[in-house]
């Protein structure tokens, strides 16, 4: 029989694995993998489609994105440690995110003198080695394994895949030395292994036992509440929440979400948790949520009975967390949701149900309080120089439908960004749980390749978009046809660091001096970048040009080309 090399295999595996895509920044020991690549074009062969990204944080951001649209993880092929490193940066926002994507990585060749094929015959192959390579990823990683023998390679491959898809999903890491990756073997001795037998687990409900006991406390109650962040990650769940807090007259609380939780239009969403609003809760649910308040700025209150249903309860990847819990259920928030909901519903009695519409009509009071403030904001154009961020993103939101795609990286204008521009349906919008900075354009590449029929806005702050390699996403941008809409705010720095000095020394030196080492270049032109690979390029200083510098941008998406609007907002 023909023998193939471990490549071979590899892609092979890949195949069987589901994998659509391979976002690849290449190197010396990608070679094999390279070769055999064009051996199956050559053939006619079909294997997952390399999006060739000139930085590994818009590589391992697009996986990303593509994951949260399509609940799918992808592989990531990036360079020996050099590649893992800058990696890194995204693998902590995925982590963080429990979002499934492999990433593997090229180790540098081991043999010296050239006893096996693929061994070192470049200077860099002695520089690139170093004592303990998945050291860098094994922080933010479920698991990490070397490629030992070409004869594993699909057991390998599913095994890290069922490890990344079980719940708490996550990313998983591989290296794969060349040596190997050009080992020849024979097509029956490297075995398959099908997900029928071998693959991922799921998170499961709650026993009736449990969800009777929280059915009782939940219709004892006179305050109940729920707090929440990334419970929308499965779109299924949006709808199942609302009903439930609907049901109850609950507020829905999030400080910083993730996802589409519940529509901005329901009267339970409430936006963040207050001291007040803790004050009052007498049991709360906290879904699928990391940080449910700032203990240091609001105080919850002793008496209250809290209930942590979540995927992942124990935070095993947050060294210290601290968040009171009397009783959890780890599972399936969206399981464990709609089996309450049975459980409620035939006990909820007319006096129940007549206490229940009562605070869902405070809430709807609550609500429509909020709205009009959120109006008067976006009437607010602020100055020359100084557009304010309300009246922006509400200008943006005239053209953004609801199926289309928004991605939130503005950081200090996160609650601007979120009342000006409300997201009602599930699977919409997304915020990445971690806080590596520059995530947002790979992530919005990632999420119009899964969904090319929908416009894709991304918001990025100025410092954010230094981060996160622009030239790389806009040539990506070029390269692969997707288009995409990305909104600068522009205040001239870093927002959260002045913020964050002024938190700990409120009368301090720098406060005195006006001086916290935030501030950026001013009134760079950031759209020129963009426009070197094609993009169309429009900056605002005046609010009086919003309008028009938008719709512009818009026809520019409509003709397939990507825009960049830099827009000079309320400096810091």
């Amino acid at each position: 029989m023909a023998l193939q090399s471990t490549a071979h295999f590899l892609l092979e595996g890949l195949n069987e694995l589901g994998i659509d895509y391979l976002f690849s920044n290449l190197g010396t020991d990608h070679a094999p993998i390279i070769e055999e690549m064009a051996l199956w074009d050559r053939d006619g062969r079909h294997y997952p489609k390399p999006i060739v990204c000139p930085h590994e944080n818009v590589a391992i951001h697009m996986a990303a994105g593509y994951a949260v649209m399509t609940q799918r993880g992808q592989a990531v092929l990036v360079h020996v440690d050099v590649g893992t490193a800058n990696a890194l940066n995204g693998l902590h926002n995925v982590c963080r995110s429990r979002l499934p994507v492999f990433v593997l990585a090229g180790k540098a060749p081991f043999i010296i003198r050239g006893e096996l094929p693929g061994g070192r015959d470049n200077v860099i192959h002695f520089v690139q080695e170093n004592y303990d390579m998945a050291s860098l990823a094994r922080p933010y990683v479920k698991w990490e394994y070397n490629l030992a023998s070409g004869v594993v390679t699909k057991e390998v491959l599913r095994r890290g895949h069922s490890v990344a898809h079980s719940d708490p999903k996550g990313p998983v890491f591989l290296t794969l030395p060349r040596e190997v990756l050009m080992q020849p073997w024979e097509a029956a001795q490297v075995a398959s292994f099908p997900a029928e037998q071998f693959g991922p687990t799921a998170a499961s409900g709650a026993d009736d036992d449990t969800l009777h006991e929280l059915a009782d406390r939940l219709l004892a109650a006179r305050h109940p509440a729920i707090i929440t962040a990334y419970s929308g990650r499965n779109p299924e769940c949006p709808p199942i929440l609302a009903e439930l807090a609907e049901l109850l007259g609950m507020p829905v609380f999030q400080l910083a979400p993730n996802y589409v939780n519940i529509s901005r239009n329901s009267p339970c969403f409430a936006g963040p948790v207050s001291s007040a609003d803790l004050a009052e809760i007498d049991l709360g649910l906290l879904v699928d949520v990391d940080t449910p308040w700032i203990p240091r700025q609001v105080k919850e209150n002793p008496g209250t009975t809290w209930v942590h249903i979540d995927v992942d309860t124990l935070k095993k990847d947050i060294p210290m967390w601290g968040f009171p819990s009397h009783l959890r259920i780890q599972g399936d928030s969206c399981k464990v949701l709609a089996g309450l909901l049975a459980h409620l519903r035939p006990r909820l009695t007319p006096a129940l149900a007549a206490q229940a519409q009562a605070r869902l009509a405070q809430l709807q009071t609550r609500r429509q309080a909020a709205e009009t403030r959120i109006a008067e904001a976006a009437r607010i154009p602020g100055t020359h120089g100084q557009i304010s961020p309300a009246y922006l993103c509400a200008q943006v939101n005239r053209f953004i439908a609801p199926d289309d795609i928004v991605i939130s990286e503005v950081i200090t204008n996160t609650g601007i960004l979120g009342q000006q521009i409300p997201r009602t349906v599930p699977g919409t919008f997304l915020a990445l749980g971690g806080c590596g900075l520059g995530g947002g354009g790979g992530t919005a590449l990632g999420a119009k390749l899964a969904r090319p029929k929908a416009n894709v806005f991304h918001f990025s702050g100025d410092g954010c978009f230094y981060f996160s390699n622009p030239s790389a996403v806009y040539a990506v941008s070029s390269k692969y046809n997707l288009p995409i809409f990305t909104i600068v705010l522009d205040n001239s720095g870093w927002g959260a660091v002045k913020a964050a000095t002024l938190s700990v020394y409120p009368d301090g030196a720098a406060r005195q001096a006006g001086e916290f080492r935030a501030r950026l270049a001013d009134n760079p032109h950031f759209e020129k970048i963009a426009e070197a690979f094609g993009a169309y390029g429009a900056c605002v200083e005046d609010p009086a040009e919003v309008p028009a510098a938008i719709d512009a941008c818009m026809q520019a998406l409509r003709e397939g080309r990507s825009a960049v609007l830099v827009a000079r907002v309320t400096r810091i």
